[in-house]
């Protein structure tokens, strides 16, 4: 019985059971472990994302880093989340042969769950708003996906699960699931990514993380995994224009609505969604959208690729960190990521008159941003800002 013991603690720690027992047992789940099976292959068949070090010489002493999430095979953050959520479905029984599968997204996360869809055999439907860009909707095409755009995003959850129960699918739910399905102590989650390709590095425990928040489940990961770990790392999550997360956070009240809808795809949500956890976050700043815009052109340039409005969001509260440190004479180093490319925004953000037409000036924002950059002068402009009061 001891050697049973040991020989099953042995296999729980090294695989899975068909990694050491390829011909199999004589009981299997059979469809649904050949999915488990095909999307954990898939994870070993990808690379981890690059951790970039971006050269500023103005910022002498100050270390910046960027996760480049867009290189998943779907090309964005969101690619470590739809994983997730799909091995959770799965291994908790929602998902089974033929099973067809919804999710509430403004686009990102329903690529991902399409390409997961397509890969395991069952059928995807994503609701999401009208405004939701022509290259996204076109990538969820691509995987086999179909989209059913409603024009009042407020009623994305409604209608996502009113859809599941007509099809008799299962509902994803990545606004209540994320914090849930991604393992925060480790098993290669992006935190420990992260700290894993620092250690090379002159300063391998950054002083902060910058994350914005979508779900909320990759800041509560980050968060929890900082804690557990027990590193002095804090946590700074950027919210934008016309989101409830930012007023969540300061009043500690999830009640909290928005009746507008961010203009930053990817993050911001009306809602304050089940999966942001405030308890871990340090700080948060609410970015204006003309400034999410400016730091996006602004690192584009920098790297030079186009990135998206999400990375613009976490680039400027980046900025303004780094900011705060040259102006007190401190040396340390920052991290955030890349959340998706800027091709998918080719008609939205990288638009002239498509700024224009909804009042967004990014020129100011642009200019300070770029000289700080080139300068190291500090940033004049201020945001809206608040602290975790029960943070050290």
């Amino acid at each position: 019985m001891r050697l049973l013991y040991y020989a099953t603690v042995s296999l729980m720690s090294t695989g899975s059971f068909r990694q050491h027992c390829p011909a199999g047992p004589s009981f299997r789940r059979g469809w649904v472990d050949d999915a488990v099976a095909a999307i954990e292959a898939d994870q070993c068949r990808t690379a981890d994302t690059h951790l970039i070090r971006l050269i500023v010489p103005a910022l002498a002493g100050i270390d910046i880093y960027l996760k480049d999430e867009s290189t998943h095979p779907t090309g964005s953050l969101k690619h470590r989340l739809a994983r997730s959520l799909f091995l959770y479905a799965l291994c908790n029984g929602h998902i089974r042969e033929g099973t067809p599968v919804v999710e509430a997204s403004s686009g990102s996360t329903a690529v991902s769950e399409a390409y997961f869809a397509q890969m395991i055999g069952v059928s995807f439907y994503a609701v999401m708003p009208r405004t939701t860009s022509a290259e996204k909707i076109a990538a969820i095409a691509h995987y086999g996906g179909n989209c059913h755009l409603i024009d009042d995003g407020r009623a994305l959850y409604a209608e996502a699960a009113a859809l599941a129960a007509r099809l008799g699918g299962h509902y994803m739910d990545q606004f209540t699931f994320a914090e849930r399905a991604t393992d925060w102590r480790g098993n290669n989650n992006i935190a420990e990514s992260i700290f894993a390709q620092l250690q090379g590095e002159r300063r391998p425990v950054p002083d902060w993380i910058v994350m914005g928040a979508g779900t909320g489940g990759t800041s509560a990961t980050i968060g929890r995994y900082l804690r557990y770990r027990q590193y002095p790392t804090r946590l700074c999550v950027a919210d934008v224009e016309h989101s409830a997360f930012f007023d969540c956070f300061c009043n500690q009240d999830r009640s909290h609505v928005c009746e507008r809808p961010s203009l930053i795809e990817g993050v911001g949500r009306p809602r304050c969604e089940p999966s942001f956890v405030p308890g871990v976050v340090d700080r948060m700043m609410k970015i204006p959208d003309a400034a999410s815009i400016a730091a996006m052109k602004v690192l584009s340039r920098l790297l030079p690729r186009p990135v998206g409005g999400s990375t613009g969001t976490n680039f400027l509260a980046l900025c303004r960190l780094a900011s705060e440190m040259c102006r007190a004479g401190e040396t340390g180093s920052l991290v955030t990521l890349i959340c998706d490319s800027g091709e998918r925004y080719r008609q939205t953000y990288y638009e002239p008159a498509w700024l224009a037409a909804r009042g967004l000036d990014p020129a100011p924002y642009e200019a300070e941003l770029s000289s700080f950059l080139q300068t190291g002068q500090p940033l004049s402009f201020t945001v809206e800002d608040a602290a975790n009061p029960h943070s050290p």
